[in-house]
C-alpha cells in the first residue's frame, strides 16, 4: 500500500535550513579555511559537515519552492555561507545538483530493505516497486534532480540500487518465476516505476486516482513474471532462465564452461 504521508525518512534528510542571523558564517577568499557557525572547515570533518549543511539547504529550497528557486546566492544565504564558498566545495551549480542527487539516492538506498530469500519473491517486487515510487510521490522536486539527467545513472549509490534491484531478478529467474531476460525486467520494473510517479506528478490534484498506480504495478508484475514457476513448465526457457540464474554459482564447472553453457542457455531461453 503506497502512503501519501511524509515518511519518518525525509524528515531525517530534509532539514531546516540555517539561519544566517543566528549563525554567522564568515569566507576567508584564498586561505585554506572556512569558518562556518564557529566551526572551521579545514577542522577533520569540518568540510563534510559544512557540504552536508549546503546538501540540506538546497532540498530545502527544492522542497519549499522548487528548482527555480535554487541559485547560488539562495542556497549560500540558507546556509549561511557567502556564494563563493558553494563554488569551493561543489565547482558550480550542477555540480551541487550533482552532490544533491548523489545524497537522494544514498538516502533512498538506505531506506530499501533487502531479503535473500523472501517468502514470496513476487511480493517482494511489488514491495520494492512500491518503495520506489511512495520515494518519488513524497520527494517530487528531489526526484526530479535525481532523475532529470541521464549522466546521474552514473551515480555510485544508483548503481549500488540497481544492483539490488537486479538482486531481486536474479532470485525471480532462479525460481523461475521470470518469463523475460534478466536486465530487460530489470528495465521494465525500472522504467515503469519512474513512469508511474511521472505520470502522477502530471495529473492534478483531483484526477490522481491510487487505483493507477496499482494498476501500473500488476502491469510491470504480468510483463516480467509468471503467475507459475516456468520450470514446471514442458518448455526449455523457463529452466534455462532458472538454470542460468543459478550458474555463476556453481564451481563444478571452469570458467570457459561456465561461459559456453552460459551462451547455450541464453539461446534456449530466448526461444520462450
Amino acid at each position: 500500500m503506497i502512503t501519501m504521508e511524509r515518511s519518518a525518512l525525509y524528515r531525517c534528510y530534509v532539514s531546516a535550513a540555517s539561519d544566517p542571523r543566528t549563525e554567522p558564517a564568515t569566507e576567508i577568499g584564498t586561505g585554506p579555511a572556512i569558518e562556518t557557525g564557529g566551526e572551521r572547515a579545514s577542522a577533520p570533518g569540518g568540510r563534510e559537515r559544512t557540504r552536508q549543511r549546503v546538501i540540506d539547504a538546497t532540498i530545502g529550497l527544492l522542497e519549499r519552492e522548487g528548482r527555480d528557486a535554487v541559485t547560488t546566492r539562495a542556497v549560500a544565504v540558507a546556509a549561511g555561507l557567502q556564494p563563493p564558498a558553494i563554488y569551493r566545495l561543489f565547482g558550480d551549480k550542477e555540480g551541487l545538483l550533482d552532490a544533491v542527487a548523489e545524497y537522494g539516492f544514498a538516502t533512498f538506498l538506505a531506506a530499501k530493505h533487502v531479503d535473500p530469500d523472501p517468502a514470496d519473491p513476487i511480493d517482494d517486487l511489488r514491495a520494492g516497486w512500491d518503495l520506489a515510487v511512495e520515494f518519488g510521490l513524497e520527494h517530487p522536486a528531489l526526484y526530479a534532480v535525481m532523475y532529470g539527467e541521464p549522466t546521474r545513472s552514473a551515480s555510485p549509490a544508483f548503481r549500488a540500487g540497481l544492483e539490488i534491484l537486479r538482486g531481486r531478478v536474479r532470485r525471480l529467474a532462479a525460481g523461475g518465476w521470470l518469463k523475460v531476460d534478466e536486465e530487460l525486467a530489470v528495465m521494465i520494473i525500472h522504467a515503469t516505476g519512474r513512469g508511474a510517479v511521472l505520470s502522477w506528478l502530471s495529473l492534478p490534484e483531483e484526477g490522481r486516482d491510487p487505483a493507477l498506480l496499482a494498476a501500473l504495478r500488476e502491469a510491470m508484475v504480468g510483463a516480467v513474471t509468471s503467475s507459475e514457476p516456468a520450470v514446471q513448465d514442458a518448455g526449455p526457457d523457463g529452466a534455462a532462465r532458472a538454470l542460468r540464474a543459478a550458474l555463476p554459482e556453481q564451481t563444478v564447472l571452469s570458467g570457459a564452461e561456465r561461459q559456453l553453457l552460459g551462451e547455450w542457455l541464453d539461446r534456449l531461453a530466448a526461444q520462450g
